[in-house]
């Protein structure tokens, strides 16, 4: 699927916030062309903690608890990914760094799209640039909103 962004929920949580796709979308290809990047195809997918365990595990050898696992399929054509997030971990991490709910997915949503656009987030340095980003693409996808 050329330049589409899906977003996909297993289960209906009523606890999930409400972001607008469309608004997500747009956010998402604007601050792909202001890094001079377009997407290609992304699939964002809503799982349990223990569907995305089993994933970790599976696919990247780590035996815990993750809000995000991203995987980069890019090729010449721009960003691709599969972006694979727990929102049971979203909402207990919202509540952990005393912000809502909604704030805590958006981070994560963008979080994953920006390690696509070649953001890092081992060193301090790196994970400050991320939280900047994140923090631009939020307040992007808020205006827009409004």
């Amino acid at each position: 699927m050329k330049n589409s962004i899906n977003i996909s929920y297993a289960g209906r949580r009523k606890d999930r916030p409400h972001i607008s796709k469309t608004v997500f979308k747009a956010s998402v290809k604007q601050v792909a062309a202001e890094k001079k990047q377009s997407v290609s195809s992304l699939q964002y997918v809503f799982m349990t903690d223990d569907e995305l365990l089993r994933l970790n595990k599976d696919y990247l050898n780590h035996d815990t608890y993750t809000d995000i696992i991203t995987f980069d399929l890019s090729g010449v054509e721009g960003i691709e990914g599969e972006i694979y997030i727990s929102l049971e971990r979203v909402l207990e991490n919202a509540m952990v760094f005393g912000v809502s709910a909604k704030e805590e997915l958006l981070r994560v949503m963008f979080h994953g799209v920006l390690h696509l656009m070649g953001y890092k987030d081992k060193s301090t340095k790196d994970q400050v640039a991320m939280r900047e980003a994140e923090t631009y693409c939020i307040n992007l996808y808020l205006e827009k909103e409004t």
